[in-house]
């Protein structure tokens, strides 16, 4: 065969996504407040484009009918929802710190999913952390330098009000003497809420000890011991301390009232709250689904101010971009629309696969993957999965994420199977019904579920237990012996 170059013509097939699709698939995966965001953006850069009127505001107390674009059929049901026997109970995980009224002392509760404000009940305004600690400067600090050195203490907080940064590097920084920055940060802890501006979880509970009083040699070594407490060393705690059973119940139960997070009561100010993107409510025969148009722009082209302008356009340039920009319009609406009908779509094919939770509760949900909803709609897998990201479900029972539906599961005796999250539910309840006395180990939980229905292994259970953030039977022991004080 001759060497040299030569043109060869080759028949190939290739799927190109348009910018259009790209921007389709892009739209699927907002929530209703970035898609604000977006039909902001794209009202400045199409002059074709307005805000048309939403059929629904959102503090009506009965809304509108919907339209065959916003609504989904209804799913038989028992009736509507007694939210008050019915509702669910936050997931409180106790750690390996005593559990005392301010918070949870454990140093992985939130990661094991802690007991945290309701996503629809956080708050979306007031003043953050630092602005009610910066309000407080002028009246507490010795002169204007001080303030300063305290505002930049400040601003180096996390959201629970301590202080992780090395204050010698802070020092070095502001190239100041490490007593002045100490003396800034004695400023700081000063403030309200007492308890902020410490570089330990023993720092904190020692200041709102001297703010109370209480901060004699006792409590001290007490607060100095924190590891002591975790273990359920009583014995030990009360040589060390020197004190007899009746003082050292009174000493427990004043650290038990301190706030180990004192900077959370603060810390909502730059978090919004969470808007659901769907509704659910129940009906005379089964649930109502819609969109939550109060935080849904809808947009109109405006047709005679594109005749206006079709009028005047003169030269080819003018048409072409003109009718560019009517065709991206009449795009963006036809695509907004079809989000809508994808979202309620899935949404309801959610409600309808896990009803007995929305009636019952979480004890009561199957196991769900994306892959039987995608069939279920007749949609692609990762349409669904872009669907339900950064999306949220209001319903009586609170407000969830629509991913929170999509569990793995194991077998149950009704033979549907129950859901990850029904067996975590169950296992709580089990393990805060236990006797102090006789607290079970995971072979007995694994016993009493199967009894139930439920069959799993005590791996299985143990894992489940530690995803909660439930302590062994050996640590639940030694916490429940610590709140009998």
């Amino acid at each position: 065969m001759a060497l040299g170059p030569r043109l060869d013509i080759r028949q190939t097939q290739s799927l190109v996504m348009t910018p259009q699709l790209q921007q389709a698939i892009k739209l699927l995966a907002l929530s209703n407040l970035e898609i604000e965001t977006f039909v902001a953006e794209a009202l400045e850069s199409n002059p074709l484009l307005e805000m048309g009127e939403v059929r629904r505001e959102a503090g009506e107390d009965s809304p509108a009918e919907p339209s065959e674009h916003d609504s989904a059929p209804d799913f038989g049901g028992e009736g509507a929802l007694d939210v008050a026997d019915h509702a669910l109970d936050p997931e409180a995980a106790p750690g390996d710190f005593i559990h005392g009224e301010g918070g949870d002392w454990s140093r992985g509760d939130i990661a094991s999913g802690a007991e945290l404000p309701d996503l629809e009940n956080r708050s979306s305004g007031g003043p953050t952390l630092s602005d009610h600690l910066a309000s407080q400067i002028g009246l507490v600090a010795h002169d204007e330098r001080e303030a300063l050195i305290a505002l930049r203490i400040i601003g180096e907080l996390d959201e629970a009000g301590y202080l992780l940064t090395d204050l010698r590097q802070v020092a070095d920084e502001l190239g100041i003497p490490l007593a002045e920055a100490e003396r800034a940060l004695a400023t700081v802890q000063s403030l309200d809420p007492t308890g902020v501006g410490a570089r330990s979880l023993a720092e904190c509970l020692a200041l709102q000890a001297r703010e109370a009083d209480r901060y004699d040699p006792c409590m001290a070594r007490l607060i100095d011991n924190l590891h002591l407490v975790a273990a359920g060393d009583i014995g030990r705690l009360k040589r060390m301390c020197e004190v007899d059973d009746e003082d050292f119940a009174d000493m427990l139960a004043e650290l038990r009232s301190y706030d180990p997070k004192p900077g959370l009561a603060h810390a909502g100010g730059d978090e919004g709250a969470v808007v659901p993107d769907v509704l659910v409510t129940p009906s005379a025969d089964g649930w109502d689904i819609r969109l939550n148009e109060a935080s849904l722009p809808r947009l109109v082209v405006n047709r005679e101010y594109y005749l206006e302008l079709k009028g005047g356009a003169r030269d080819k340039a003018s048409q072409s971009w003109l009718n560019e920009q009517l065709g991206e319009a009449d795009w963006l609406i036809r695509a907004l629309d079809q989000r809508q009908k994808t979202i309620l779509k899935t949404s309801a094919e959610i409600v309808k696969r896990q009803e007995r939770f929305f009636r019952e509760g979480v004890t009561a949900m199957r196991p769900l993957t994306l892959r039987e909803v995608a069939e279920k709609i007749e949609m692609h897998e990762s349409t669904v999965s872009r669907v339900t990201s950064n999306k949220y479900l209001s319903c009586p029972r609170g407000t969830f994420e629509l991913k929170y539906f999509f569990s793995s599961g194991v077998a149950a005796a009704d033979g549907e199977g129950a859901s990850a999250e029904a067996i975590k539910a169950r296992i709580r309840a089990l393990c805060d019904a236990e006797d102090p006395k006789k607290v079970l180990s995971d072979e007995a939980l694994a016993g009493l579920l199967k009894q139930e229905g439920y069959d799993l292994a005590r791996r299985t259970v143990a894992k489940y237990r530690e995803a909660i953030g439930i302590g062994s039977s050996a640590q639940r022991r030694r916490q429940k012996k610590l709140a009998a004080l």
